[in-house]
């Protein structure tokens, strides 16, 4: 049976909607002056960046629902797979690499060549993790888990200290040390963002949230990280999202470590 044109056209719709987010999360970003001078830069305004990092958490939307649309209408195709690589370059490769430039002021003024190394290199590993992606994605392929972190989780990682940064250079805000602390996740974040994209090229699985909640495979560990996220967003709500984003970034490594402890006694014990 022929797909409906009108339910085909649809996840077409929201993977170009993705793209577009992408694209105004870097106009909005590109409005960020860098700072000439290492003082008087923190407190200007960050809402640009804040706007920036949310059009990248929209156009995580438009991509989470794309490939879900897509199977509902029964109009998947190669050239939709294609289409969706490309836009996820725009929003989850160059959008976040440039918005870590105009969000870290302090480090881009003593590190101006070194920030927009970071940067290249968070790009080209997202580049690199979506060609793999395709190649090795087949339809067989469950599509449950990843093998890499996935771009729009690297993405949100980085672009949700964005929305921290936003609450620490507040003028109302009531914690003291706001300024401190801002200035030292600006000299954090950008290892954070090479260590991000060389998870991204791993091998470290990680689990497919949307598709596993979707399909109704729903396990424990599902029902930690909700809660997990209910207590966080309670406890510290300004600072919620990149708590969050971090925790899923730093999941699938420490649960490959785990495994492989735990293997590697079952090993030493069968040996006995």
């Amino acid at each position: 049976m022929r797909p409906n044109r009108t339910l085909a056209i649809l996840p077409t719709m929201f993977t170009l909607g993705n793209l577009v987010c992408g694209f105004f999360a870097i106009v909005i970003a590109s409005r960020v002056q860098t700072p000439l001078t290492p003082a008087g830069n923190i407190a200007t305004d960050p809402s640009d960046c804040m706007f920036s990092a949310w059009l990248i958490f929209l156009a995580m939307v438009f991509d989470a629902l794309d490939g879900y649309v897509a199977r509902l209408a029964g109009a998947s195709s190669e050239m939709g797979a294609e289409l969706d690589s490309l836009c996820d370059m725009v929003s989850f490769g160059v959008a976040p690499a440039f918005l870590l430039v105009k969000m870290c002021p302090q480090f881009s003024f003593w590190h101006k060549e070194a920030v927009w190394v970071v940067a290249a290199s968070f790009a080209v590993c997202v580049a690199l993790r979506l060609a793999r992606f395709n190649v090795e994605t087949s339809d067989d392929d469950d599509h449950m888990n990843f093998r890499g972190l996935p771009s729009p989780a690297a993405a949100a990682s980085v672009a949700g200290f964005a929305i921290m940064f936003s609450t620490l250079r507040d003028k109302d805000t009531a914690f003291t040390y706001a300024p401190q602390l801002d200035v030292t996740l600006q000299f954090i974040l950008p290892f954070f963002a090479i260590f991000a994209a060389m998870l991204m090229v791993s091998r470290v699985p990680y689990p497919h949230l949307v598709n596993q909640v979707f399909r109704g495979q729903r396990t424990p560990r599902h029902l930690v990280g909700i809660i997990f996220t209910l207590v966080a967003i309670m406890v510290v709500r300004h600072y919620a999202v990149p708590i969050v984003c971090l925790t899923f970034v730093l999941y699938g490594p420490a649960l490959y470590c785990w495994e492989k402890i735990v293997e590697r006694r079952h090993q030493e014990e069968s040996m006995f």
